[in-house]
């Protein structure tokens, strides 16, 4: 068995008192005076705050050792086998060949300690995520190289895979992307008419409307800038490799078969640059973990972005798929085309921002038909191709009911048969 690294417990001890002492310990440090609330260390003051803060420190170190104790973790074949508790203990046991995802998370204090998380995801929604909090740097990527190596059906000792660096996102192309947004233009105009009414009739109302417009243009634009800045995308036998984060770095390995369904998003501002921006269903991530982690590549030039898709659903070629438009008798009129291959079923729409939904016959779960009242009253229906949830929903809107009927059905041979070829994805290197 193995345990977390020894700094585990010091770590978490830290948090958890600086939190305290931000919270509780500085204010039992002030002193109400007739000039004010006043910071005075007199023996009363002294002798308040060690009362406090001597038991809380040593609660808080025994929750540090707690945690550092309480989790031991091995792999045993190809199963990873990881124990919690200790007056109570609880084990787990996860074939290796069901993992969707293996990443390794970087927060900014523990790269002060040159320590790592390792994120296994498993399919399963929000309870199914191990992690190991917190592990050397070292041993997160030999861990991680062994757990995808077990995986992928080879021996645990096999060297990490070589990757091919496929795009690296510059941090200008980066800001111009989160920028170049109608939305965020926007609240950028509204911001400025905003201070300059302000400025100019010293009208604190303004504030209502300029305060609102600041938060979401940092929500918009400098959030997406910490979280992907030094965004790059590589290719390995192993799978994807995502890096990418300023103040908390993240290394994310999507094995081969875990993408279920791409997004190719081309807002029109964008258009003139030719750039799109892919987003992804990925299978095991659910909830919180789903929202940071649906973006595989934020901006890059389109060839780029298909090129990827070329790589994560071999031999799809989007642009070679012919699209036929909707029924112009529907609201989607000529914004909406689908159509299909014998790889990939791909769904287009909307005007402003174009998004173009890809799907792998392989990695449909079921075919269904929707006619809502409006629908049936024109003769039209609705084709979804389900995947797992996720924010890429694939479907074609507004077909003639027959046209709608006939996808249906070939559709769902196609599946068929490629699940069929393509066996299981979970040990696909001993296939």
């Amino acid at each position: 068995m193995h345990r977390l690294h020894w700094a585990t417990g010091p770590l978490r001890t830290f948090v958890i008192l600086s939190i305290y002492f931000v919270l509780l310990g500085l204010p039992l440090l002030l002193t109400q005076t007739d000039d004010g609330v006043v910071l005075e260390i007199t023996p009363e003051v002294a002798t308040r705050f060690l009362v406090v803060t001597v038991p809380m420190t040593v609660i808080t170190v025994g929750v540090g050792l707690w945690t550092w104790l309480a989790l031991r973790f091995r792999v045993d074949g190809d199963d990873l086998v990881v124990e919690t508790g200790l007056l109570r203990k609880r084990k787990r046991r996860i074939p290796l060949s069901r993992v969707q995802a293996i990443d390794v998370v970087r927060p900014l204090v523990t790269r002060l300690f040159a320590l790592a998380e390792v994120r296994v995801e498993l399919a399963g929604g929000e309870q199914s995520e191990i992690a190991l909090r917190y592990l050397g740097r070292n041993t997160a990527q030999q861990l991680r190289a062994e757990l995808l190596a077990r995986a992928a059906g080879l021996p645990g000792h096999t060297p990490e895979a070589p990757e091919r660096p496929l795009w690296r996102v510059s941090g200008g192309a980066l800001f111009g992307s989160l920028v170049l947004r109608l939305p965020v233009l926007g609240t950028a105009l509204l911001l400025f008419v905003s201070l300059v009414l302000l400025l100019l009739y010293a009208e604190l109302g303004m504030l209502a409307v300029a305060i609102p417009a600041l938060l979401g243009l940092v929500r918009a634009v400098v959030a997406p800038m910490v979280m992907y800045g030094a965004f790059t995308v590589a290719t390995s036998p192993d799978g994807i490799r995502l890096r990418y984060g300023v103040l908390e770095t993240r290394m994310q390995t999507v094995p081969p078969g875990r993408v279920q369904a791409i997004s190719i998003v081309e807002p029109s501002l964008w258009r003139p640059f030719g750039w799109a921006r892919l987003d992804v269903t990925v299978a095991g991530y659910a909830g919180e973990r789903q929202a940071l982690s649906s973006v595989l590549l934020p901006v890059a030039p389109r060839q780029v972005a298909l090129h990827l898709v070329a790589q994560v659903f071999p031999g799809a070629n989007v642009d070679a798929v012919q699209l036929l438009p909707a029924s112009s008798k529907g609201l989607a009129g000529g914004a909406a085309s689908a159509g299909t291959d014998d790889r990939v079923f791909v769904t287009r729409h909307g005007h402003l921002c174009r998004r173009t939904d890809v799907i792998a016959h392989a990695r449909a779960q079921s075919v269904r038909l929707t006619v809502n009242p409006l629908q049936r009253l024109l003769g039209l229906a609705t084709v979804h191709i389900d995947a797992p949830p996720g924010p890429v929903r694939v479907a074609a809107a507004d077909r003639d009911l027959g046209e709608a009927r006939a996808i249906v059905e070939s559709t769902a041979r196609r599946a068929q048969a490629a699940r069929a070829a393509g066996g299981d994805p979970g040990r696909w290197a001993a296939r």
